[in-house]
């Protein structure tokens, strides 16, 4: 196993009576793409916010290569290496991708002239847009923001980038053009843990998967073995222990 990036110990986040994360402990290793399921309320974007500086626990710590940072905010944080990229993309759709780059660049990563400027141009080549460097962000289709999005997260040079749900919305078709963006990441040497529904596109890459439900992890390891685990299967995709098994293509249809 690699070294430890990321650790966060003993974290819950409460809303009011509502317990969204209970006592929770996870590691991050280096150079790993952590994968994180789990049904709907299960805690899983609280995490990643929590993760990324955005929430913070009422209880427990985050520690990033040995440093506690669980009262730094997120700005910090992405000064750091901490990157986020949403669901949603939320790019400045009046600026050029390059524009949007540059920006994240210089703010998120705290870069400045040239060394924002290379930064920028990288992320947009590793993203796959050096075609559309000029084009608004507002003239985007939906695949191409969603790789503007990941573009403006690696622009400030991130040791650890947080995915949200990024194939959200995707047909399949464009599904694999996403994972070769997420492939290239990897092989760039950026951490990722990546929060998806779309279970076939994750267990392509992921090294290493939890499964969350009720603000709990309910299976950690292989890939594989945790979706074929009886709890996982009857918690996540709804299936009895004792049913007949059936083909993750067919549970991710339902």
């Amino acid at each position: 196993m690699s070294a430890e990036l990321l650790a966060a110990r003993g974290i819950s986040v409460r809303f009011g009576r509502l317990n969204v994360l209970v006592d929770l402990d996870l590691t991050v290793y280096r150079g790993e793409l952590l994968g994180i399921i789990g049904p709907n309320g299960a805690g899983k974007s609280t995490l990643l916010s929590v993760l990324g500086g955005t929430t913070s626990p009422q209880d427990g710590r985050i520690v990033l290569d040995g440093v506690d940072i669980t009262s730094r905010r997120s700005s910090w944080r992405s000064r750091q290496g901490i990157a986020t990229s949403y669901q949603i993309p939320r790019p400045f759709l009046g600026m050029t991708v390059y524009e949007n780059a540059l920006v994240a660049a210089r703010f998120a990563g705290n870069l400045r002239g040239r060394e924002a400027q290379q930064s920028a141009v990288e992320a947009i080549s590793l993203a796959n847009l050096e075609q559309f460097a000029d084009v608004q962000a507002k003239d985007l289709r939906l695949l191409d923001r969603k790789r503007l999005e990941v573009a403006r997260a690696l622009a400030s040079k991130p040791r650890l980038l947080l995915l949200d749900e990024i194939a959200g919305g995707l047909t399949e078709s464009e599904v694999p053009e996403l994972l070769a963006l997420v492939r290239g990441v990897l092989d760039a040497g950026v951490t990722v843990v990546w929060i998806e529904h779309v279970v076939h596109a994750l267990l392509s890459v992921a090294t290493r998967m939890i499964c969350l439900t009720y603000g709990s992890i309910l299976a950690e390891g292989d890939p594989h073995d945790v979706m074929e685990s009886p709890a996982v299967r009857q918690v996540y995709l709804g299936i009895e222990p004792d049913d007949d098994v059936l083909g993750l293509d067919g549970a991710d249809q339902k």
